[in-house]
């Protein structure tokens, strides 16, 4: 059996030192007792290498000299868990909130939430992050009169190759599209520019088909999710569908969409609802990708910020920032629902949970 680790980031203060690290045994799905993985701020985010036993996270802490500082950090993962720390680079702008990796593992990429901005950093052969090799500086606003004032990128996300990346900006209800290059490890503007969502909907997280043809938007400030296909030429999205991240007939007031993943199989979407706090799963289409609103199922506390498939696809971790529990629920693979298996770990503000599986 594969060993499986869970990595829990969290808001630190009070009890919360850091990430947390737990084993979780696929046969049964219950995780064990967590264990402190490493001593840092904040980790509100964490990104895992696509090959090796690295961990990347956002971290934002008080400096000796009292400053305020925001940084991106890598880890290596070591046999029992914790993670030793390699090194950091500044995060060049406030309120780094997501990190992802290209598929080659040569690029981590970075969103300012408070600063408007997305960055770009070369992995090195060690693992460890370079100095940013691209800073590109959002511009404009939207028609919410509080969250969308100025620009907001709330992720940032490889295309289905490596020539692409996808910026949903929540003040902008824009998705911008970035060309990647690689080996340079730097993004810039891209012939394929933006694709707009709904005025006031708040794009926040995004989320890929497996083949690559379609790309679902969770749209916080709205509790909707849009649908896009992706051109195969050129990258750009085309709108498909927006509906309802809620079950029929749930009011949006109150509630903001937040993480949103497709299964491996690429047959279920699923999205977490802060306010309902519960899970939906939608079934794709597999012929034009669009989306059919399944089940939703209470996530086991409030503010189900985060959450992650595990690979195989049987189960799936989430995050209750609010209710200060990390829960595991079981997929059936037939219809996508989710079970609660009732195993369940209580630290303190959770807010973003990954799986490793070594």
């Amino acid at each position: 059996m594969a060993d499986t680790r869970v990595y829990v980031g969290t808001d630190t203060g009070g009890d919360s030192q850091g990430i947390y690290v737990a084993t979780l045994d696929e046969a049964s799905g219950t995780l064990s007792p967590p264990w402190l993985a490493a001593a840092v701020g904040n980790p509100g985010f964490l990104a895992l290498h696509p090959a090796r036993p690295l961990v990347y996270s956002v971290t934002a802490s008080r400096a000796a000299d009292g400053a305020w500082r925001e940084e991106v950090a890598a880890f290596a993962a070591q046999t029992d868990g914790r993670l030793a720390l390699i090194n950091t680079q500044p995060s060049q702008g406030s309120g780094p909130c997501h990190l992802a990796l290209d598929p080659s593992g040569r690029v981590l990429l970075l969103a300012n939430y408070n600063g408007g901005n997305v960055v770009s950093y070369p992995v090195r052969d060690d693992g460890s992050l370079g100095p940013a090799a691209s800073t590109l500086q959002h511009e404009g606003a939207s028609v919410h009169p509080q969250r969308q004032t100025r620009p907001h990128p709330h992720g940032i996300y490889p295309g289905p190759t490596q020539a692409l990346a996808y910026v949903p900006d929540l003040g902008l209800d824009q998705v911008l599209i970035y060309r990647l290059d690689a080996g340079t490890a730097r993004l810039a503007p891209s012939a394929a520019g933006h694709a707009a969502t709904e005025p006031g909907g708040g794009p926040r997280h995004l989320a890929f088909a497996p083949d690559g043809r379609h790309v679902y938007v969770a749209l916080e400030l709205s509790s909707r999710v849009a649908a896009y296909r992706v051109d195969a030429v050129s990258g750009a999205l085309q709108p498909v569908q927006a509906l309802s991240s809620l079950p029929p007939g749930a009011a949006a007031k109150g509630n903001t969409a937040a993480e949103i993943l497709v299964h491996e199989s690429g047959r279920f979407l699923y999205v977490s609802n802060r306010g309902h706090d519960s899970l939906s799963v939608f079934a794709i289409d597999p012929q034009d990708g669009t989306l059919r609103f399944v089940d939703s199922t209470p996530s086991g506390g409030p503010t189900p910020r985060s959450f992650d498939l595990v690979p195989g696809g049987r189960w799936l971790v989430v995050a209750n920032q609010g209710g200060g529990s990390v829960a595991v629920l079981r997929i059936d693979p037939d219809r996508g629902t989710l079970t609660r298996t009732g195993s369940e770990l209580r630290i303190d503000r959770p807010k973003h949970v990954r799986v490793l599986r070594r």
